[in-house]
């Protein structure tokens, strides 16, 4: 972690009334702490380690006596424990300033992606009679924030992908017309090699699936039981993938398809419910023009739709998720459902809306689209999906 680093982190301290954030990670316990501050990963670390950075002043590590190497390349003055005593002496001395500590921790475990700090040493920093506070804003500022090179990163995937799901619904298109056999694994394969040859590269190949397939939001088929591609089905193509390149951001979209002419009511209808839910949910992201938005918000404005719509059970997972060089990263997630994400959706960040309805052994509907929050404005960074094609019209 550099001097600038160091003081943005302060400036950040400052600014939301925190007088220091803490660190502490046991065998690499904390595995947001080592990313924010920028730690190897390689490091023999077998002892707990801790990290101190106050709003104003010198930080504090505190490494065991066997172990200084722990935290050596960071900025601040070194301390040293071997009794167990000793670090709480330490700890005692060095927070002594402070009253309200961000640390890795989500009140009540609602955010669990956050919770690395272990209960007891939070029963310690309570102990000093410390107000502890989540960190989850501060750790999407410093670790989901893009550059500008970066966010072009993110819309050059983006159009990629968008090519993808084109080529995908012209190959089914064809082999329908031709009487063809293709199964949701050769398409699944087929759409892969077209992202490759596009420039990306992605952790886990796309999604295929029709039908009762569609309604399983993590199927993945396989070269054996995979469905073959038949008319008059629903069919769900959930892509995703980033640049080559060091520091590329992903992009991750659904798009959905009817493989027969006219699309029937019934899955026009649920098609209908959740689009409109993904437009409540992009309505409320773009209230960031106005205030402050969390990721739970969202969340409700899609589910709210839903609900009403009378399919509210068949919803079963969070609206969306936050975007960086991993596909699913640390900044907050759409989700008052699986969590209660207080965290804000913050300049420069990038998240999925992908509400959808999932009728057990039946058919399913996603729609994914990706957001790109800038300075004062929140934008669907690629298309939007907004009617259902008829592959064989």
């Amino acid at each position: 972690m550099n001097d600038d680093r160091l003081r943005r982190i302060q400036e950040a301290l400052r600014a939301e009334n925190v007088d220091a954030w803490f660190f502490a990670s046991f065998r690499g316990s904390d595995a947001i702490a080592s990313s924010v501050l920028g730690l190897p990963e390689a490091a023999m670390v077998t002892r707990r380690w801790f990290y101190v950075i106050p709003a104003s002043g010198e930080p504090s590590k505190i490494n065991h006596r066997i172990e200084p190497h722990s935290t050596q390349d960071l900025p601040g003055r070194a301390l040293v424990y071997g009794r167990w005593q000793e670090w709480q002496e330490l700890l005692q001395g060095v927070l002594a300033p402070c009253k309200r500590v961000a640390c890795q921790y989500s009140p009540l475990g609602i955010v669990p992606a956050l919770g690395k700090l272990d209960a007891g040493t939070a029963d310690f920093l309570r102990s000093l009679g410390l107000e502890l506070v989540s960190s989850g804003d501060l750790v999407a500022r410093f670790e989901v924030t893009m550059a500008p090179e970066q966010e072009a990163s993110h819309y050059a995937a983006m159009e990629v992908l968008l090519r993808t799901v084109d080529m995908a619904f012209g190959r089914v298109r064809s082999a329908l017309g031709a009487g063809e056999i293709l199964t949701e694994y050769a398409l699944q394969q087929e759409m892969l090699a077209f992202m490759k040859a596009g420039g990306l590269i992605t952790d886990n190949p796309p999604i295929v699936g029709v039908d009762a397939h569609a309604a399983d939001p993590h199927y993945e088929p396989g070269p054996e039981g995979s469905e073959a591609i038949r008319p008059d089905q629903v069919l769900l193509l959930d892509l995703w993938g980033k640049e080559a390149r060091s520091g590329s951001m992903y992009a991750d979209i659904t798009w959905c398809a009817w493989t027969g002419k006219a699309v029937p009511a019934e899955q026009q209808k649920v098609f209908d419910a959740v689009r409109d839910a993904r437009d409540a949910g992009i309505a409320k992201a773009r209230e960031v023009a106005k205030r402050a938005v969390c990721g739970w918000e969202v969340d409700r404005a899609t589910r709210d739709v839903i609900d009403k719509g009378g399919y509210g059970e068949y919803f079963i997972h969070r609206t969306g998720h936050s975007i960086f060089e991993t596909d699913h990263a640390n900044g907050a997630n759409m989700d008052d459902y699986e969590t209660h994400d207080t965290r804000q959706l913050l300049p420069h960040t990038l998240f999925s809306i992908e509400p959808g309805i999932y009728l057990p052994g039946r058919f399913g509907f996603r729609n994914e689209i990706n957001m790109h929050v800038k300075e004062g404005e929140a934008v669907v960074s690629g298309k939007k999906q907004d009617s259902l094609p008829a592959l064989l019209a």
